[in-house]
């Protein structure tokens, strides 16, 4: 890649990540200011002191308007019509009207709620009708996919605006997913003026908790947290054989727990890591490639997982713990396995540690920044322990951190004025950062649920697990590549919060019925899982792989060749949602006893370690084609042990149903019918099941509640028996 290119790529980094550089005097003070101001507005949100004052308490949907209120007039601001160029009075003046567009749910939200969803209209002289919030929720919507072009790109754009058109025109949609079409006042005001679409789930998700967990972030980095988690991954293993390399994952899981974003994280710690890395022999692809693999796994790991978790939790219905719990094992094997690699490569290259003279020493820099932790611990306390909300929690997590730092700072300062200058100063600039790294999130996120609330309001969920039962019939394995190539192609170019809650409310409910109908039950956390597991692999996948971009412009090596390493290093990622969908134990779902849990963590992480040694083709020495084919299986014995005993012992014994009647069944043993129904559009599948243990003592079918006839050689369900089992 031609040194011009690198810069671009360079400058465009530097943009995602620092969107005011360019900006000087008074529009860089105003922008300062208004981001202050909104860091403030969701701290006071987030608080019990509305509650306790009872002043300046908000609900839901004006909250939710606010914020994005907030975040359309930072993105004209700072975000110019063309790149380059100064921000012009027209963009002053969209940002005026993007936040007056959202301001007015906020004036007028006791209207509208008494309105019922009927827009206002305005009578001017003897007969003309001026649709006021016709216009006013219109303006709303162009303005914001004006905003997601220029702080996010086309493509999130471009697939709203599909959507929106597929609302309009859906009576012209091919017939297998047409509807009646929506009129435009019921467009307009469902996607603006109501709570279901663009001021739905996952915006409320950003206004609850995603926002505070960026600005925890943004104060702790600014305090200097993640320059002491990466000092303290290369304390730790940096000495060790390929060092650096086990410091950047260290580093990046260490930086990954808070950050919401893969490239963010990509160049926060690369831009250390990946120079040291190459210095001991790692070829610049290699370096950039296991910096990108890293900073992509620090999307999984909880407590925070790029946001994601709480809008996870908000769509299933469950605790934000209970998605944290299912998603530890696969984030932590998953990570023990990059360090593997890593240390696959090192032997490969015959790499040393670094030197001594090189490598902090781990005490004191333990000690020098063990005020960090505090915080944290605190946030781990509230949320695991305490079982306080994610909106509680982050809040004192972000207030004890900002009260740590001025203790630390005045004792460090001998309680001098400088002490409280530095103070401020960090927390202001912390307020600014958390803000404005916000702005692409929330826009991203309000755009994301145009495509949520077109899925709502044509039912295009039911009819898209006709159209993919009719492609996939009862073929799993057809489901699933459909499924990962849907998140891979959505994922180009999206943050990883936008590309979930995308996927997700198009794929989440027609996995769940197509893996019914192919015989699986799929627990709808293990299939979110999967969703956004693979929406993130997009971050790596060339060619659009943002991630693998960022870090060959520090590496100076080839994107493609790095974003092409990256994936191959990533494949261990990929693995894991395939084999948790199949194999729920590592998930933690189904674990009877803490042996029963001993027993999953020791195989699934051999399982993992044995599938990256065939795909890196090394163990102790360079493996044969042979050798790689046996620890494939290997590998798959122990990551899903039922699927490969299934081949030799199946676990259902399959009846014929021509004599399911004489059969009696066993009600210490699960029963599964499968039914299958002709429809217009191919024949339709549906999977019931019986729990063991249902029935105390031996049943057959018409105990059960079902009647079957036989109608030309078939076997007909004829009545199932009301309020039956």
């Amino acid at each position: 890649m031609s040194q011009s290119i690198s810069e671009k790529v360079k400058d465009k980094i530097n943009d995602d990540l620092s969107p005011t550089k360019n900006l000087t005097g008074l529009h860089l003070k105003i922008v300062a200011a208004i981001a202050i101001i909104w860091s403030l507005f969701q701290l006071w949100y987030a608080s019990p002191f509305p509650f306790i004052f009872n002043f300046g308490m908000f609900k839901g949907l004006p909250a939710r308007a606010i914020h994005l209120g907030f975040a359309l007039t930072l993105a004209f601001l700072i975000y110019p019509i063309s790149k380059g160029k100064k921000i012009s009075v027209f963009d002053i003046l969209i940002s005026f009207i993007g936040a007056f567009s959202c301001l007015y749910i906020y004036i007028f939200y006791d209207q509208l709620v008494d309105r019922g969803g009927v827009l206002l209209s305005i009578v001017i002289g003897d007969s003309f009708k001026l649709p006021i919030e016709l216009i006013i929720g219109s303006f709303g919507i162009i303005i914001l996919l004006e905003a997601t072009r220029r702080a996010i790109g086309l493509p999130l754009v471009i697939i709203a605006v599909c959507f929106l058109l597929f609302s309009y025109f859906g009576r012209y949609a091919p017939e297998i997913i047409s509807h009646g079409g929506l009129s435009l006042n019921r467009l307009v005001g469902f996607q603006w003026l109501d709570q279901e679409a663009i001021f739905g789930i996952p915006i409320g998700v950003s206004v609850d908790f995603i926002f505070l967990f960026v600005l925890f972030g943004a104060l702790l980095e600014t305090a200097g947290g993640g320059k002491y988690f990466l000092d303290l991954a290369f304390a730790m293993v940096g000495k060790m054989r390929g060092g650096p390399a086990k410091a950047a994952i260290l580093g990046s899981g260490m930086t990954g727990l808070i950050s919401g974003s893969s490239i963010a994280n990509t160049v926060t710690t690369g831009t250390f890591t990946i120079p040291i890395m190459k210095k001991t022999g790692f070829s610049k692809e290699k370096a950039g490639a296991i910096e990108v693999s890293s900073s992509v796994n620090g999307q999984i790991m909880p407590p925070v997982m790029g946001a994601a978790a709480f809008v996870m939790a908000s769509f299933i219905g469950v605790t934000y713990f209970e998605v944290v719990k299912h998603a530890f094992l696969p984030a932590i094997i998953s990570y023990i396995a990059l360090f593997y690699i890593s240390h696959l490569e090192a032997l490969k290259l015959n790499l040393k540690g670094m030197d001594d003279a090189d490598v902090p020493n781990l005490k004191k820099t333990f000690l020098s920044g063990l005020h960090f932790l505090i915080p944290i611990f605190v946030l781990i306390y509230m949320l695991v322990y305490l079982r306080f909300t994610a909106s509680y929690s982050i809040f004192y997590a972000t207030v004890s951190l900002i009260l740590v730092n001025l203790v630390y700072l005045l004792i460090k300062n001998s309680f001098s004025k400088d002490a409280l200058k530095i103070w401020f100063n960090q927390t202001i600039v912390g307020f600014e950062k958390g803000a404005l790294n916000m702005v692409g999130v929330g826009i991203a996120i309000a755009t994301a649920g145009i495509i949520v609330g077109a899925v709502g309001s044509t039912g295009l969920s039911t009819n898209l697990i006709i159209v993919i039962e009719s492609i996939a019939k009862d073929n799993v394995t057809i489901l699933l590549f459909l499924t990962i190539i849907l998140c891979l192609l959505l994922g180009m170019g999206l943050p990883t919060t936008a590309n979930y809650v995308v996927v997700a409310s198009l794929m989440a409910t027609v996995l769940v019925d197509v893996g019914n109908a192919s015989g699986f039950i799929f627990p709808l956390i293990a299939v979110h899982l999967f969703v956004f597991y693979f929406g993130l692999m997009a971050d790596v996948t060339p060619p659009v792989g943002l991630a693998s971009y960022a870090a060959a412009a520090i590496s100076g090596g080839d994107p493609l060749k790095t974003g092409i390493q990256a994936f191959w290093y990533s494949l261990r990622t990929g693995i894991l949602p395939i084999v948790f969908l199949f194999n729920h134990e590592l998930l933690l779902i189904g674990i009877e006893n803490i042996w029963h849990a001993l027993v999953v963590i020791t195989t699934s992480l051999a399982g993992i370690l044995v599938f990256t040694s065939a795909t890196q083709g090394w163990f102790i020495n360079k493996l044969k084609w042979y050798e790689i084919i046996i620890f494939l299986i290997i590998s798959i014995s122990l990551l899903s042990p039922e699927f490969v005993l299934n081949k030799f012992y199946p676990k259902y014994n399959y009846q014929d149903i021509n004599k399911i009647n004489a059969v009696v069944l066993d009600p210490k043993k699960e029963v599964r019918f499968k039914i299958t129904r002709p429809s217009p559009y191919g024949e339709r599948y549906k999977l019931f099941v019986i729990d063991k243990n249902t029935f105390e003592k031996e049943y057959n079918l018409e105990d059960y509640g079902i009647s079957l006839v036989n109608e030309n050689n078939k076997i007909i369900v004829d009545n199932l028996k009301w309020n039956g089992q």
